[in-house]
């Protein structure tokens, strides 16, 4: 066996910054996702604050080195806040040529640009549509440009293991991470004890890739290649407890959470679909808190066992995106009508049909407030960043058994596979959500209403004396007979209405960020918190008058929002839609909201969030 041996130290310029931008990009095959995790967890050990951004390809297979098939996976790390995963690059590490073309624009001028130049043959360049070489053909000027043979080094460093060429070939992520380790001055340790985790078994691949990285560390010092490497500080984070999170894991959290807090088993009923999956696949870890999953054959059979668990007395969730919510849509009116806890949610991405399966998107609003046939009103919370997904499940669920209805929550693909530092919360700090099954035969109708909530009783099937019928014919109100009056069904179309309603009784008033008046106030909701956060820092900096609230709750809406807005000069809505949010405000509140509307499959940059402000105040 190999050893692994500590690099020559070399005599270079350390320089201390506050921030930097990092980004993997290569083949789908290549690593990207695993070498941008494993940088990432470092970074949070380290105490930076930070945001990522993985950017899966669409295509599940695509060939590889073609532009189609590239996968990429951004960082930015600091010692100070950080709102988003940045918007140019500081350094750029591109594993071929169609990683290099893809995401090359992004480099800030005179950027760090490593390049696998091991990837560029001609059949390379063919595959990623180029004609000339860039690594020669001087295009690349405006760059500090590192061509490093990634793979012949990593043969090298891994000669005497007897592994095969493909197999060497596939530590190469590994050696470009040691570098980039070297470059901020991280330690490996935590890296390593992930690959003795993950290669428990196959004792020559934890050394292979240990060797790699260790290879690229050690290149850095000894061929001094680069000049300066960089420090970046600790964050002065809020004291406790933090761990990285992504928002698909906040979720599952949230969820388990909430039914501990409840009392009550946790039932999740699910088809596996991009990017929702995840909180399957997590949840499906915590048997112990008695979490049940189940992967149904199709979206319909998902939702409907999720709603025969909520009729047998569990917290019951079903998740899916966009193009799933639409098949559940006959299922979530029926949950309307027999008035039990459901909740549903909506992993956004980009549409319509099958669209942009691994990019994300805001599109789902009007879907979620109107999406079903009849009036079937649903209350409906959104997330903010990855951290907020935990508080958003929480919340759902307490409205979902307070009121006896079904909640819908908007996450999207950008906060489900991104992550940040998340400070874990004590018990005390989450909620209490009570409950409470009706248990008393005397005085016993399934429609007889809480005079707070309007929220009918949950009567547990098997209950002696709380026999009712369940189903979507329209009940007669008290009875839960069914019954086809007009009369009848108008109150219990209002009477369910109303009670959607009533959930604003629990909705604080909403304080702006920044200006309480002024010049401009951002409305918002979603995942555009991160760069509309740090762009409203940077124009009020300037003089600039302005105030942001950011909605978790989207139906009901709270109560002063309409005051709120009246209170500036100008109102912008940010949204990766054509204008659902915006055209919600002017027809409730006949304010002149102006949308700023993105459809990209990617965030908004901050730069594009403070272009918009100035263009709007000059």
């Amino acid at each position: 066996m190999a050893t692994i041996t500590d690099p020559v130290v070399r005599a270079h310029k350390r320089e201390v910054i506050e921030k930097a931008v990092l980004r993997f990009c290569g083949d789908s095959g290549d690593g990207m996702q695993i070498t941008g995790n494993q940088f990432t967890n470092t970074v949070a050990l380290y105490g930076n604050d930070l945001a990522t951004f993985p950017d899966y390809p669409a295509e599940i297979r695509a060939p590889a080195g073609t532009l189609p098939g590239v996968s990429g996976f951004q960082i930015q790390f600091s010692s100070s806040d950080v709102f988003t995963p940045g918007d140019a690059v500081d350094v750029l590490v591109a594993m071929n040529p169609a990683a290099l073309r893809t995401n090359v624009k992004d480099l800030k001028r005179n950027g760090i640009l490593i390049v696998n130049s091991d990837a560029f043959t001609d059949n390379d360049l063919r595959k990623a549509d180029l004609t000339t070489n860039p690594l020669e053909d001087n295009t690349l000027d405006g760059y500090r440009l590192f061509p490093v043979g990634l793979e012949r080094l990593t043969r090298s460093a891994l000669q005497d293991l007897g592994l095969d060429a493909k197999s060497m070939d596939r530590c190469k992520n590994f050696f470009a991470l040691g570098m980039c380790y070297w470059l901020y001055n991280r330690t490996m340790d935590l890296t390593y004890k992930w690959i003795e985790d993950k290669f428990k078994t196959k004792a020559l691949l934890v050394e292979a890739n240990k060797l790699a990285m260790r290879a690229g560390y050690n290149y850095c010092e000894a061929t001094e290649a680069f000049q300066v490497s960089y420090e970046i500080p600790p964050a002065k984070l809020t004291p406790g407890t933090y761990r990285n999170l992504s928002g698909n894991q906040a979720l599952a959290i949230g969820f388990v959470a909430a039914s501990q807090k409840a009392g009550l088993p946790l039932f999740l009923g699910s088809y596996p679909i991009t990017p929702a999956s995840d909180i399957l696949h997590e949840l499906s870890m915590y048997k112990n808190f008695g979490v049940m999953t189940f992967q149904a054959e199709d979206e319909i059979a998902a939702i409907t066992s999720a709603i025969g668990a909520a009729y047998s007395g569990a917290l019951a969730l079903s998740t899916t995106s966009g193009r799933g919510m639409a098949l559940k849509t006959e299922a979530m009116g029926l949950a309307v009508a027999v008035e039990l806890p459901l909740v549903i949610c909506d992993i956004q991405r980009g549409g319509p049909s099958t669209g942009l399966p691994t990019k994300t998107e805001q599109a789902d609003l009007l879907q979620a407030m109107y999406g079903r046939n009849s009036e079937a009103p649903i209350p409906i919370v959104a997330a903010s960043t990855s951290g907020d997904c935990f508080w958003v499940a929480v919340e759902a669920c307490r409205i979902a058994l307070k009121y006896m209805v079904p909640v819908i929550i908007l996450s999207d693909g950008y906060l489900a596979n991104g992550a940040e530092p998340w400070r874990i919360p004590t018990l005390d700090e989450i909620p209490g959500i009570p409950v409470k099954f009706a248990d008393n035969p005397e005085g016993f109708h399934p429609y007889s209403r809480n005079p707070e909530t309007l929220a009918r009783p949950w009567a547990i099937p098997g209950t002696p004396g709380l026999e009712h019928r369940i189903g979507g014919i329209e009940k007669q109100d008290v009875t839960g007979n069914i019954n086809y009056e007009p009369l009848n069904h108008e109150k219990m179309v209002r009477i369910r209405a109303a009670k959607v309603e009533a959930v604003a009784q629990d909705i604080p008033d909403l304080v702006p960020a920044g200006d309480p008046d002024g010049d401009l106030l951002i409305v918002a909701w979603g995942s555009t918190y991160g760069p509309i956060t740090a762009g409203m820092k940077t124009m009020r900096a300037k003089g600039h008058r302005i105030g942001h609230v950011h909605l978790r709750h989207l139906n009901p809406l709270a109560r002063n929002l309409g005051e709120l807005m009246t209170r500036y000069r100008h109102v912008l809505v940010p949204e990766m839609n054509l204008g659902q949010l915006s055209m919600i405000l002017r027809a409730k509140y006949l304010v002149d909201a102006q949308g700023y509307n993105k459809i990209q499959g990617q965030p908004f940059k901050t730069s594009e969030i403070e272009a918009k402000i100035e263009e709007i105040l000059g």
